[in-house]
């Protein structure tokens, strides 16, 4: 079949039913982009690639379709990198398409010139190069293929000067691979395991939330009479309303999930890698259980028995593997007296976090306590969060970003589905709740999203303000706590560096609020908790009927929570002395 190379690039992404971009519009990609509205592909030009790459994610987080990320060469991909390389440890399926300088020039320090390929080698989990128009077709079947069997971005590098070219080929057929179901005996030990275990635990996974398996996760769980843990920022992977749920595990996580699995003699690690951010301590409690033996099921073998030993090692799909143990295991002994203990330890920590309203200060400091005295007419972070969850709707797709008051927030939302967390995952990125948020109702645009920032990080996503309220774009909520502050760095200062604030404060002066009325859009600040639930009702009944998207900038306290990486920091000593009259004048080139 004759054709040209860009219309041989459209009807790939027909075949496997690729219908959104997201990404900024560039020469280098315009061959294509032109075809985009004739073949039934909406272009979202965002105002920053990684703002857009952020909103791919979320698109495919929410909503299990994958979509494509897509920008000028040079300047344009780079913005790409982390936005990508979030993707990656997301386990979200993308295609990135990065428009390459052309092949004639390339190596003369060009016009827009970068090693594209070299750039994202560690970025995603798969890239290949075109390297002859006619294979430009092929190329892209395989790229697409790749992202979904590793379900991570994939990169297909095109040098510019091969589009508008006329080819003879034949278009790829699509091509389906069962995905692993695990080794018969290797899931007849887990099952073993698991029905002779005193007290078994599991530990669902983003990989629950991707097979579709948390169905299954409830049967097992109910067979077994097994809590269920949730991963770190994961907590969508289990009915929160079930009995048998206790919440997540990590940063500011769930007390009930820690004291429980820490009795385990056996735990399920259903579709997760381990991480060990997910596991760190918390409250104080060293909760992993060293003793316990461990089954850990993940779809990558490579990332099994990573960073905790592993008595059971499964490769396979979490529904698949789920489903057969299902069939395997036997009632086990003790099922009431766990039922009692997971009810009991459930009902104390829930009103242990319906009185927490206040940050703790580390022996030898008083940061929270002098932030709540210069200021006893605000919000602390858990006040907040209260009153948004007295607010926001069941069935709400939320998402989250990297910081204080966001991870503070960590225990509070329960959720009856998957795909209903949109967190920024262990790469830890600022500026992921405005666009994964966005890309989520361009993807779900009949349920209510709201997104969730901090003051610092929604800063570096806030020019999407000026994209997203034009006609086109859907409506979203977005709430950004507003405590005036780099929250996370400030808590290290607090605790390492003797309060030296460098870096850490931000200007009293900026209103976001304000920035969001400026571009067209619903701007307003919540100063209570009432008027935070009054607030945030009204803005998802304007999203849902009206189309109206509201920003809701909460007014707080300067309290810290938690530190991230009390496992990574520690005083610094003074050795040789640092002055400033040391410094010596530069001189000029």
């Amino acid at each position: 079949m004759r054709m040209t190379t860009e219309e041989a690039f459209v009807k790939v992404l027909q075949r496997h039913g690729i219908a959104h971009a997201f990404g900024i519009i560039g020469s280098a990609m315009m061959p294509i982009s032109d075809l985009f509205p004739a073949g039934g592909i909406t272009f979202w030009d965002c105002a920053h690639e990684g703002s857009a790459g952020m909103m791919a994610d979320g698109f495919t987080r929410a909503s299990g379709r994958m979509c494509m990320a897509v920008a000028q060469n040079g300047p344009g991909i780079t913005n790409f990198v982390t936005a990508m390389k979030t993707a990656y440890w997301n386990h979200t399926p993308l295609l990135l398409v990065t428009p390459q300088a052309a092949n004639r020039t390339i190596g003369q320090g060009g016009f827009q010139e970068v090693e594209q390929m070299a750039l994202f080698r560690d970025m995603v989990a798969y890239q290949e190069e075109v390297r002859d128009p006619v294979r430009i077709a092929e190329v892209l079947n395989r790229v697409i293929e790749q992202a979904r069997r590793r379900s991570g971005p994939a990169q297909i590098n095109v040098p510019r000067d091969f589009w508008t070219r006329e080819i003879d080929i034949e278009l790829p057929e699509t091509i389906r691979i069962e995905r692993p179901r695990g080794g018969s005996e290797a899931i007849a030990q887990a099952a073993r395991l698991l029905s002779e275990a005193r007290f078994p635990v599991i530990l669902n996974g983003a990989g629950v939330v991707l097979a579709g398996a948390i169905p299954a996760t409830v049967a097992l769980a109910e067979a077994l009479g097994a809590p269920v843990c949730c991963g770190y920022q994961h907590n969508d992977a289990f009915p929160g309303s079930h009995p048998l749920s206790v919440g997540p595990l990590g940063y500011n996580g769930s007390k009930a999930a820690m004291e429980l699995i820490a009795r385990a003699d056996v735990v399920l690690a259903l579709g997760t890698r381990l991480n060990p951010f997910s596991t760190l301590p918390g409250y104080g409690i060293d909760y992993w259980p060293t003793a316990a033996k461990v089954v850990q099921v993940d779809i990558n073998a490579d990332r099994i028995g990573l960073t905790k030993a592993v008595s059971v090692a499964i490769q396979g799909d979490a529904r698949l593997v789920a489903e057969q143990l299902l069939g395997l295991v036997g009632p086990g002994s003790g099922r009431a007296e766990r039922a009692a203990l997971v009810a009991q330890t459930k009902s104390a920590w829930l009103q242990q976090l319906s009185s927490m309203d206040h940050e703790d200060d580390d022996p030898g400091t008083s940061w929270n306590e002098r932030a709540r005295a210069a200021h006893p007419e605000r919000m602390s972070p858990r006040m907040a969060w209260r009153a948004i969850q007295s607010a926001l709707p069941r069935d709400a797709i939320i998402s989250s970003d990297i910081g204080n008051n966001c991870a503070i927030g960590n225990a509070y939302p329960t959720f009856e589905t998957g795909r209903k967390y949109l967190a920024p995952g262990l790469f830890g990125p600022c500026g992921y709740g405005l666009p994964a948020i966005v890309g989520a109702k361009i993807a779900c645009p009949d349920v209510p999203v709201v997104g969730f920032a901090g003051d610092g990080a929604f800063g570096i996503a806030v020019n999407e303000l000026t994209a997203i309220g034009r006609s086109e774009w859907p409506a979203i909520t977005m709430i950004v706590f507003r405590n005036y502050q780099w929250g996370a760095e400030k808590r290290n200062s607090t605790l390492w560096f003797d309060d030296n604030f460098v870096g850490t404060e931000l200007d009293l002066d900026v209103t976001y609020a304000g920035i969001a009325r400026a571009c067209g859009l619903r701007g307003v600040q919540a100063t209570s908790m009432g008027e935070l639930t009054a607030l945030l009702t009204e803005a998802v009944e304007a999203q849902m009927r009206r189309g109206e998207t509201t920003l809701i900038e909460v007014i707080l306290n300067q309290e810290l929570g938690e530190p991230f990486r009390r496992d990574a920091m520690k005083k610094p000593v003074y050795v040789a002395g640092i002055r400033a009259e040391d410094m010596r004048a530069q001189e000029t080139a």
